[in-house]
This record gives structure tokens, sequence and C-alpha cells, in this order.
């Protein structure tokens, strides 16, 4: 049987990973994520496949047994004091990452996901594979942070290098520093941690300076682009294309894992950069177009961070999507085609669900996007870490 083009990887209980009603990380996003994709004929059911939660061997590849036996015992409702009170030496007791009933199913959940789609891509099932609830990219072995209990990506990532010995290349375009993973893999040769963000200097996690390059064996298998505040389209896209080629191409990857938080965008509350949808529709076909280069194709993307919930969220993740099965729409957006339009049938659908009006297109008007000050200077800066990012390349 011939592989597939590419598996969509989701399971409703992904749903359950939720902190509050009020917390920006909300299992919303995924809703209005899968519905456009179905109401725009880009999804059907049988692209979708359920995973199952991953169990406690997979979890110990990258996560300390002591941090898994308190996540699963604080997941039950009414833990103790004597629980409560470690939850604050494991990170689960913040404002950003609290403990929640049904934590450890959820999170364990989300793991099985994205390890599934790297067993699908590797064992050769299909090309590529998209788990739209993973990304969890903050996680530590013995603690969580940035609104992440288990590190799903890092575990897809273990699990590869146990059971295939292949050569990753880790992607992150969220816009906050893909710190757990890179830290998981800072000693190892063949994993490859690039990251593409915001700054650490002005933004959590606080790290992802281009000094951070690896140790030990590991040393230049880690590549960190800090991009400055309010960096655009052309400046994001000019340092996300020469330095991930210039890496992919030292590297020579088996397969590449993606990040795809989409939270770089304007509209995103959390953070200062001022890029539209522009970069969510080429950034994708970038990957895409590596992964064949130097790895016979096998893509693994997740989803990550992404807090404008309606207006950004679903059009940025459907759009790896469109680019992973050759949808027409996604090289027409690449192209910059600004009237392509959402369907009506989803935007009337879930804008008499909220607040603010939905986006009519699948990229931004530039009617009222205006240039940010500094432009120039904001661009040398950047040029200027790109080359310092790939110097040992």
């Amino acid at each position: 049987m011939a592989a597939a083009e590419a598996l969509f990887i989701h399971h409703p209980d992904t749903a359950l990973y939720k902190f509050s009603d009020d917390h920006p990380f909300h299992p919303h996003r995924l809703t209005l994520t899968i519905d456009l994709l179905e109401q725009c004929g880009a999804l059907r059911q049988n692209d979708i496949l359920p995973q199952q939660a991953a169990g406690e061997e997979l979890l110990s590849l990258v996560h300390r047994p002591d941090y898994i036996r308190l996540v699963s015992s604080l997941s039950l409702a009414g833990p103790d004091r004597e629980l409560i009170e470690e939850a604050d030496k494991y990170g689960l007791r913040t404002e950003d990452t609290p403990y929640f009933p049904g934590m450890h199913h959820a999170a364990s959940l989300i793991v099985g996901g994205t390890v599934q789609a790297a067993e699908l891509v590797m064992s050769g099932r299909c090309k590529h594979a998209y788990h739209l609830a993973g990304g969890l990219h903050h996680a530590f072995p013995d603690k969580g942070a940035g609104f992440c209990v288990y590190n799903d990506a890092a575990v897809a990532i273990a699990h590869i290098r146990r059971r295939y010995g292949a050569r990753v290349m880790y992607i992150d375009t969220d816009v906050h520093h893909g710190d757990g993973v890179q830290w998981v893999f800072y000693a190892e040769r063949d994993v490859l941690t690039y990251s593409i963000h915001e700054t650490g200097k002005f933004l959590f996690p606080g790290s992802g300076f281009v000094h951070e390059r690896g140790s030990a064996d590991g040393f230049g298998a880690c590549c960190n682009v800090p991009v400055e505040p309010y960096t655009e389209d052309d400046s994001w896209l000019e340092c996300f294309r020469y330095t991930v080629e210039k890496a992919a191409a030292a590297f020579k990857p088996d397969v590449i894992v993606s990040q795809h938080g989409c939270d770089a965008h304007a509209f995103d509350p959390l953070s200062h950069t001022q890029c539209s949808m522009q970069i969510y529709a080429e950034m994708p076909a970038v990957i895409h177009e590596l992964a064949h280069r130097y790895a016979q194709g096998r893509w693994v993307a997740m989803g990550g961070g992404g807090y404008d919930v309606r207006r950004v969220v679903p059009r940025a993740w459907a759009l790896v999507w469109l680019e992973m099965c050759g949808h027409p729409l996604a090289a027409q957006l690449r192209a910059g085609d600004r009237e392509a339009r959402l369907p009506s049938s989803w935007i009337d659908k879930w804008t008499a669900q909220g607040e603010r009006p939905l986006p009519a297109t699948w990229l931004d008007s530039k009617d009222n996007w205006q240039p940010m000050p500094r432009r120039a200077e904001i661009t040398e800066r950047n040029r200027a870490t790109m080359q310092l990012a790939v110097q040992d390349f």
C-alpha cells in the first residue's frame, strides 16, 4: 500500500487540556481550526487518526519519574496539602501553569499524539503528519512551565532517536524560545534544535540567544535566531529562510519535526512582533521543501502557542495543513492573494459566538497596517543576528 501524503492526528479529549476558562491557552483553538479546515473541504474524516495517551515508559524518555508521579497525583480531584506544596517545586502552581483535574491524562494524550505522528512518518505510513494539539515546548524533565506540563515534542524526538536512530532537525517558529526542547538535547549531536523567536531580552522565557550553541558532543547542533521586537514580515522571513536553510544544509536531517506557534502575529496579546498572516503562508512551504530536499519528505508538525484564538490561530494552523496536503489554496496564499476569502459558513457560525468580528480573508488586509517606526534599524539588527546565528554552519 502506498504511503499517504499527509495524516492529521486528533482526539477530542485533547480539549481536556484546559487550565481554566480565562486562561490564554484555550482548547477552543483546536475546534475553530478543525472546523475551518472541514468547511473549506481540506480535511476529511479519513485523513484524521485518533491517538492513545503516552504511558510512563514513553514519558520517561524525557521526564523524571518523580515529576510524572506528581503530575498524576495532582490530577486527582482534591489533592492533599502536601501534594499542593510539592506543586510549587515542580512549576505547577503558577499563574501560567497551574495544576488542574485530569491534567495527567490530557497531557499524556497530547504526548501520545505527537509520538504517533512521528511513528506514522518514520514507519513510512505517510510522508507528513500533523498533530494540532502538540507543541508544548516549555516543559522540562522535572518542571512544568509556560502553559506546558509534558514536553510532547521532546518525547517524540527521543522516541525517534531510540527506535530509528535518525538525525532529527527540530524547527520552532513560536514567538517564545523553544527552551524545553533545546535544553533536553543540548549535548546531543544528532538532534539539531532551531528556534526563531522574539529576543529573550524582552520576552519569556528569557533564553534563546545566539551564543547558545549546544555543549559537549552537541556543540554546534543548536541554532537560535532571536529577532527584535516589532519585527515585520519581510525581516522575519529573510531571517528565517536564510538561517533555517543554512542549518538544514549543514545538518542534513533524516526527519524534520516542527512546532508552529503562531504568536508572532501583530494581533497576539503576549508578544511584540508585528508580523501578518503572510509569514504563516510562506513558512510551512520552506519547511516542506527542506523535508523533501534532505529527509525524503519526512515531516512531523505540531501546533504550539497563539493567543488571538479567533482571528489568528485558526488561519495560521490551517495553513500548515493546506501546505502539507498540497491543497491549491496553499500556493495561492504563498503568492500573496489577499482576496482569497474564508468560507462564509465558518465566519457566520463563529461570528455569532464571539464579540470581535472575524477576518473575511485568509491573509490580512494591508489597508490599516501601519509600518513600524525604526523599521530600517530593526531590519539591520536582525540581519546582524542572523549572520551570527549561522556562523558555524
